[in-house]
């Protein structure tokens, strides 16, 4: 028995081809871009943030030790409204100071969250990367020769001449065959 393949549309597989390449182009700058929002979120923690609060935490202190000196001269000098000025501003200080030191451990909480929840979905992304980059293209190049090998197999089917039937043979006729399985002549 012959054996063919029953392909019905080439055209089906050419387009599910065009949609694996656009999804393609569309899937890799995302995942890049997935990858660079993560990196510059733990810049900007690790870098920018720990730099801005630890400039902060030291102009809040130097602030606060200028307004317990100013405090302290209030003290000496016995103006009881200087002092009481004084004191506000100092407590201010105080709260500036616990403030910014608040931040920065909050900030290094954070950087320490970031990296244990951004590093398994990193390394999934990275994989999800290289499975587009590497066996997605592929298997896009697969059905490029796929959709070729179909269409000259389809071809090869159109220009094959269809074949001459064979006559039936005549149990009659003078063949090879005569007198077998016939009923003998009557006599």
């Amino acid at each position: 028995m012959e054996q063919r393949a029953q392909v019905t549309s080439v055209e089906a597989i050419e387009d599910f081809r065009s949609c694996l390449i656009i999804f393609l182009t569309k899937a890799k700058p995302t995942l890049d871009e997935v990858m660079n929002e993560v990196l510059r979120t733990r810049t900007w923690l690790q870098n920018e943030q720990r730099v801005h609060w630890e400039k902060e935490l030291k102009l809040k202190r130097r602030d606060l030790e200028q307004a317990e000196a100013e405090l302290f001269s209030a003290r000496l000098s016995k103006i009881s409204q200087a002092y009481a000025l004084q004191a506000m501003a100092a407590q201010r200080a105080r709260r500036a100071v616990q403030h910014a030191e608040d931040k920065l451990k909050l900030l290094k909480k954070w950087d320490r969250e970031l990296e244990n929840r951004s590093e398994p979905l990193l390394k999934l992304v990275e994989q999800l990367h290289g499975y587009l980059s590497t066996d997605m293209v592929k298997a896009t190049a697969y059905l490029a020769e796929m959709i070729k090998t179909l269409q000259a197999y389809a071809e090869v089917q159109v220009r094959a001449p269809s074949p001459v039937p064979i006559p039936a043979t005549n149990p009659d006729s003078t063949g090879g065959d005569q007198g077998q399985n016939q009923p003998p002549p009557a006599a």
